[in-house]
């Protein structure tokens, strides 16, 4: 079992970065792979970036264009996500997900284990 609580969201100008955490309990994250998704207000959760068990591969949607990064720290049981160069489309909330697996996925309904999420909120 594995329990996810994100932080590290909020309101920031168009241009901001932010960096979301994911604090992992349970003896299982370092078994399992990573993932960050979003969600906007009348939209489909959608795959943000994933990162596998060691820290080596990692995965993002096409339309990050290099201005995310995911990372973990397996000592801390924690995955981050910093985010430069916000956009007011990045608005939306942000949630972290385990999947028991040495990979990630893109595939919302790939992960076993999901945060509640935090808001993130980019002005123009």
């Amino acid at each position: 079992q594995v329990q996810l609580v994100e932080s590290g969201g909020g309101l920031v100008q168009a241009g901001g970065s932010l960096r979301l955490s994911c604090a992992a309990s349970g003896r299982a994250f370092g078994s399992s792979s990573m993932g960050w998704f979003r969600q906007a207000p009348g939209k489909n959760r959608e795959f943000v970036a994933a990162i596998d068990t060691s820290g080596g591969g990692r995965r993002y949607a096409s339309w990050v264009q290099g201005r995310f990064i995911i990372s973990r720290d397996n000592a801390k049981n924690t995955v981050y996500l910093q985010m430069n160069s916000l956009k007011p489309e990045d608005t939306a909330v942000y949630s972290c997900a385990a999947k028991y697996s040495p990979h990630g996925t893109t595939y919302v309904g790939g992960y076993d284990y999901w945060g509640q999420g935090t808001q993130v909120t980019v002005s123009s």
